[in-house]
């Protein structure tokens, strides 16, 4: 295999930075949960459009009945996932929503033992018990808070539970259609689906500062689009499970952004309960040979 120009790290870095940004443009966006999520999902298919349409759309034509209806559900369960996370926001802190976010690995295998019967193995039931209790740590200390960050801690675990569903109903139609063409028909899926919801609420669709807008669209660029096309990128060159791993840096770097952006101070128990969660997701999708050796790589 031919060497990269760049080394892989750095665009797994950029793309690690450009995820932990989506919980601060959130919180900057003057906007509802649902309009932010409708407009996030909106531009990111208006940006993929071109493309779709010049090289993909002939895809479309081999999709089952089957393949919809999995698309759908997929696409409602994004639409919902970002709602419950940008809502929880509302009520707790980056750092404590977005790490309780990354328990989604846990989430799926638990998907994946009900649906699949897959096997539970002494690892699993060990890096899921000490995640446990690192969420019911960071939950503790934000209930000792208030009960409305308590509140937001239970969205963003829903909201976890949400994409695990996502990600599980869409993995089928994954493997027989390209990225681009399964990405434009989910997102646009969930698109309607948060048009269909703003509707309903009441929300406005605007007019809105223009502030507000720039956000709404960095959040499509930023995290949707560069953030995840890096680590496909990446992953010629990497093992799925150094992306794995660096995925779990995006709470650390999304919790430092809202110090310095937000004033966001963070508590004992956050941070050890942070670390707890961490440490349980790492033991979960790594064995100790490749935790060792992806250390080994980012000190040399």
């Amino acid at each position: 295999m031919e060497k990269p120009k760049i080394h892989p790290y750095i665009p797994i870095l950029i793309g690690v930075i450009s995820i932990s940004l989506s919980a601060i443009f959130v919180k900057l966006a003057e906007a509802d949960a649902g309009v932010i999520a409708f407009y996030r999902m909106l531009f990111s298919i208006l940006i993929m459009s071109p493309l779709f349409f010049y090289k993909y759309i002939k895809e479309i034509k081999i999709l089952t009945r089957r393949d919809w209806i999995f698309s759908s559900i997929a696409g409602i369960f994004l639409a919902f996932h970002f709602i419950l996370w940008f809502e929880s926001l509302n009520y707790t802190s980056v750092a404590s929503s977005t790490v309780l976010v990354t328990l989604q690995p846990l989430f799926a295998f638990i998907g994946t033992y009900l649906f699949f019967k897959e096997r539970l193995s002494i690892k699993t039931i060990i890096s899921g018990a000490i995640a446990i209790v690192g969420s019911v740590l960071i939950s503790w200390g934000d209930f000792r808070v208030s009960g409305s960050a308590l509140y937001g801690d239970m969205l963003a675990l829903i909201a976890c539970g949400l994409i695990t569903g996502y990600l599980l109903f869409g993995q089928d139609v994954r493997k027989r259609i390209s990225l681009i063409t399964y990405t434009m028909v989910v997102y646009s899926i969930s698109t309607i689906c948060l048009f269909f919801y703003v509707l309903i609420k009441g929300e406005s669709f605007g007019p809105y500062p223009s502030m507000t807008w720039v956000w709404f669209l960095l959040l499509a660029i930023i995290p949707n689009l560069l953030g995840h096309t890096l680590f496909n990128w990446a992953v010629k060159w990497v093992s799925t499970n150094v992306i794995s791993v660096a995925v779990l840096f995006e709470p650390i770097g999304a919790a430092i952004l809202a110090y310095f952006i937000f004033l966001e101070n963070l508590m004992t128990t956050q941070i050890v309960g942070g670390l707890i969660v961490i440490a349980g997701i790492l033991l979960f999708v790594l064995d100790i040979k490749i935790l060792k050796s992806f250390f080994k790589k980012v000190l040399d």
